[in-house]
């Protein structure tokens, strides 16, 4: 979704043929150009475009199979039901690396969009519609993974009291939810097919209604995202600590106890999020600032 934001298309489809950024879901229309000698060869952009979107698949087929393998850890070892949330994020980080395999494999094919079923395939794979839609639900599902352990570690007392599984259940049911209303809103209006072809997210009514988008999520999925992250973990790490030194106090040469065990879980699944919640502040940025400014410097081009 942000990879097009700053895709420049404003008004009707006929503003098409101005676009000033190659769109990711155009098709091979640039890939040849003819010589001189009235060769068709490929272009630069084309090849590069097409090894990149190689790549893609590539990438999306080893998450795939690194969460399928998760996934099946947590049920062989029964912890699926003991950790709700963190399975549901694998969950949801399995089905977006699907998407991401099955979306690109249909750039690859460049398919020529006609009649109702090219529309759909545009708006639902083509678009990037659904892949954006499982990447939202996760970023949302790690908000609530992190708000979770918070809880649990911070306000241990009242969460063994207050804490129900149908509050769990009714997060990722929200999950889901308001990530499909988002990315449905957002993909209806700003994609559609154009002679065949594509165009995701492109189709805004003005660039400055563009960039208020951009910024909104930057601050929505990032900013704020990032800023809970910091609070949650720093609260969790101020909270673990005496813990851990009282646990160590009483810890003898024997066997551990099943509250040691328990502890330990619970301090090895904080590293693990603390771990995830930076490659996800490091990853994110870059893509973040470069929507903001390209979708800027479309703004004053157009000014």
């Amino acid at each position: 979704m942000q990879r097009h934001a700053g895709s420049k298309m404003t008004g009707t489809p006929s503003s098409v043929e101005h676009l000033s950024v190659v769109m990711t879901t155009e098709t091979a229309d640039d890939v040849t150009q003819t010589t001189a000698a009235n060769v068709v060869t490929p272009s630069a952009s084309g090849v590069l475009e097409f090894y990149f979107q190689c790549a893609v698949v590539v990438i999306g087929v080893v998450g795939s199979a690194a969460n399928a393998l998760i996934l099946y850890g947590f049920v062989a070892s029964k912890q699926h039901k003991k950790h709700v949330l963190i399975f549901h994020q694998n969950v949801i980080d399995l089905f977006s690396s699907l998407l991401l395999v099955i979306t690109y494999a249909l750039k690859l094919g460049n398919i020529y969009l006609t009649g109702l079923g090219g529309y759909w395939l545009c708006m639902l794979l083509i678009s990037e519609g659904s892949l954006w839609f499982a990447i939202i639900a996760s970023k949302t599902s790690l908000m609530v993974v992190t708000i979770e352990r918070y809880l649990k570690v911070v306000h241990a007392i009242w969460t063994k009291k207050k804490l129900r599984n149908w509050m769990l259940y009714s997060a990722m049911a929200f999950v889901w939810i308001s990530a499909f209303i988002h990315i449905c809103a957002l993909t209806f209006a700003t994609s559609d097919v154009v002679d065949g072809v594509c165009y995701g997210f492109a189709l805004w009514k003005s660039p400055g209604s563009q960039l208020a988008y951009n910024i909104w999520t930057f601050f929505s999925f990032y900013v704020i995202v990032l800023l809970l992250f910091v609070f949650c973990y720093w609260r969790i790490l101020v909270a673990v600590r005496p813990q851990a030194r009282v646990m160590a106090g009483h810890s003898g040469p024997g066997p551990s106890t099943s509250q040691t065990n328990s502890q330990q879980i619970q301090t090895s699944i904080v590293k693990t999020m603390i771990l995830v919640s930076a490659l996800f502040a490091i990853s994110d940025l870059p893509m973040q600032i470069y929507v903001l400014l390209l979708t800027a410097h479309m703004m004053n081009s157009t000014a």
